[in-house]
């Protein structure tokens, strides 16, 4: 019990010391942050595997009403505890390189310590009030660390999106849990499974029941940034490379899916066997196409990646809307390491070029940063589901319930199909960014003189790609929340060879159309410029929102405060000046005869 709260509390602990105390001293404050990470990445390996009914603290009395802090460990907690702190881990140790020689580095290890103990809040949480808490001081710590180099326009409004767009899927998430509490009467995530337990779903219908479920995925559009509130997602890459790295492997992104796969195991996955589920799938999977093709265009390395998270993202969400969450939740945890492998790969270049982050003025990058051209290459096979990786496995679980849904009576292999086809998709822009950065020969003075980190940044990189290797076969089933007990093993049939072939399509297409070329030869505009969907949020719905805004704060400002209230006053107080101005005019007969009424009238109102 004590070790779970010291695994809560410590990262708030290390930030709250960092930010009272070591402002000055970044390397104290650096050094702090990587041992509260380090610590509560060995309390989560202490406390895997445990199922423990711990006491909470009372928060709040209301009445009968209670608000508790709680921690729930069970394999689904303990498990993703250990990706979260593992992922924070390296990404802290990697940033001591990176960030070494920034001048705002004790604030850049303070907010990473404050993320840490969010996302913890979030897995840890064991009821709903204190999973949207915790919510919140995600969207705040990732506003803190993507505007990290705030003086930088770019970056300053890159956070303020991300923060805005969040509190528009938060808005839904808040009224789903308020549904959510009316339909089961519990807000603890072990009330709700008794309450399905005990035959609760019979006794409500679809609509309502599906309506909830949809304002809750509100919370996992905007965290996990599905469409079509995914547009601050690639914009987060204006932060420092190992926020990136973080958000997109094991925090900010991963809580929409966690908290939706924790949602469908306490009231069941028949309730989602419905529109609910349906719409759920959908989004998924045409989030998961859209950005595979926009990454297809796309020439910064950090943003051909975070293209990618959306697209994987979307096959997460598909795999709880097809009611097999637990494909979803394993190839959350395959997609952890490779991802956070390739993001602070792509940060080990991008330090190396001069923070170039241009895939076509780097190349050669192979014969220049062999460690971290090789851990890359692993980190890209995973991604692309080359059998034998982590990626493989996980991604076949997915396209394996596609069509087991497909094929119920009634429904569509639409889903298995378009999942199919970002699997061709992802092979061909990996193998882009891979064939024009790493291969062939320096275009830049930058990538020609580029060279392997030190120690900081290049074991990390090795723990990953070992990870990102060797993460989904069998002997991982305790370490990921849902490893399946097949794990690791092949089968071959329909689902194997749909994905073989998507495998070959797709890196043989990449190869042959960029091996060699200085210049993309495939230039599409509409997925280059992102289907234009941010183009008409910046344009159309933030101007009009910001002028109808305006007009309505004009309004105010000018009608009913100037005109009324500071206006009115000061009309009413002129009127009782004028009046008693005429009263003293400063003529002795007039002050004689107002003085001989105001005698009669007392005379008067005192004898009558």
């Amino acid at each position: 019990m004590n070790l779970a709260w010291i695994l809560l509390f410590l990262p708030l602990i290390a930030a709250a010391a960092n930010q009272l105390y070591l402002k000055r001293n970044a390397f104290i404050a650096s050094m702090v942050s990587v041992g509260s990470a380090a610590v509560t990445f060995l309390i989560s390996l202490l406390l895997l595997g445990k199922e423990t009914a711990i006491e909470p603290l009372i928060w709040l009395t209301a009445g009968d009403f209670n608000i508790e802090i709680g921690i729930k460990l069970d394999q689904l907690s303990t498990g993703m505890m250990v990706v979260v702190t593992g992922v924070g881990l390296l990404v802290h140790i990697f940033s001591l390189a990176y960030m070494a020689d920034d001048s705002a580095k004790a604030r850049y290890f303070t907010c990473l310590s404050l993320f840490m103990f969010s996302m913890t809040g979030i897995v840890l949480a064991s009821n709903f009030i204190m999973t949207f808490m915790f919510w919140e001081l995600v969207g705040l710590s990732s506003y803190l660390l993507i505007g990290h180099w705030y003086q930088k326009e770019s970056a300053a409004d890159a956070a303020k999106k991300a923060f805005i767009t969040n509190r528009v899927g938060d808005f839904g998430f808040m009224i789903g849990i308020l549904m959510l509490w009316g339909i089961t009467g519990h807000l603890g995530f072990d009330g709700m499974k008794q309450w399905a337990a005990d035959g609760g779903l019979s006794g409500v219908t679809t609509g309502v029941l599906g309506a909830a479920l949809l304002c809750v995925f509100c919370g996992a559009i905007g965290k996990s940034a599905q469409m079509p509130l995914h547009v601050w997602l690639p914009d987060a890459m204006e932060g420092p490379t190992p926020v990136s790295a973080l958000i997109h492997a094991a925090t900010m992104v991963a809580a929409g899916v966690y908290m939706l796969f924790r949602v469908q195991i306490s009231i069941g996955t028949e309730a989602f066997d419905n529109f609910a589920g349906q719409t759920i799938a959908w989004i998924g999977g045409i989030t998961a196409l859209c950005a595979a093709l926009m990454a297809t265009q796309q020439n910064d390395i950090k943003r051909i990646l975070a293209y990618s998270t959306l697209s994987q993202l979307g096959y997460m969400i598909m795999a709880v809307g097809l009611l097999a969450g637990e494909a979803g939740m394993f190839h959350l945890f395959t997609h952890a390491w490779f991802k956070a492998l390739l993001f602070l790969g792509s940060g080990a270049v991008i330090y190396a070029c001069h923070h170039q982050q241009d895939i076509w003025k780097m190349g050669g990058l192979l014969k220049k940063m062999p460690v971290t051209g090789y851990t890359f290459l692993i980190g890209f096979l995973a991604l692309i589901a080359v059998p034998g990786t982590a990626g493989f496995f996980s991604k076949e679980m997915v396209l394996h319930a596609a069509e087991v849904y497909g094929e119920r009576e009634g429904h569509t292999m639409a889903l298995f199909w378009i999942a199919a086809g970002v699997a061709v998709l992802t092979p061909f822009y990996m193998t882009r960014l891979f064939v024009v950065a790493f291969l062939g020969k320096p275009r830049s003075k930058d990538a020609d003189h580029a060279h392997d980190g030190g120690k900081l940044m290049t074991f990390p990189l090795g723990i990953l790609a070992l990870l990102a290797l060797f993460g989904g076969y069998k002997f991982a089933h305790g370490l990921a929340p849902a490893v399946p007990a097949d794990a690791g093993e092949f089968h071959a049939n329909f689902v194997f060879w749909v994905s073989i072939i998507a495998l070959v399509v797709g890196a043989g297409a990449g190869y042959a159309l960029y091996n060699g070329k200085d210049k993309d030869p495939v230039s599409i505009p509409l997925f280059r410029d992102r289907f234009k969907i941010d183009a008409f949020y910046d344009k159309v719905l933030v101007k009009y929102f910001q002028d109808a805004f305006a007009a309505v704060v004009n309004f105010f400002d000018e009608f009913l405060i100037n005109g009324l209230i500071v206006g009115g006053s000061t009309r009413i107080a002129e009127g009782f000046g004028g009046l008693f101005r005429r009263v003293q005019g400063g003529n002795l007969q007039g002050y004689a005869f107002a003085f001989g009424i105001g005698v009669i009238l007392v005379i008067y109102f005192t004898a009558f």
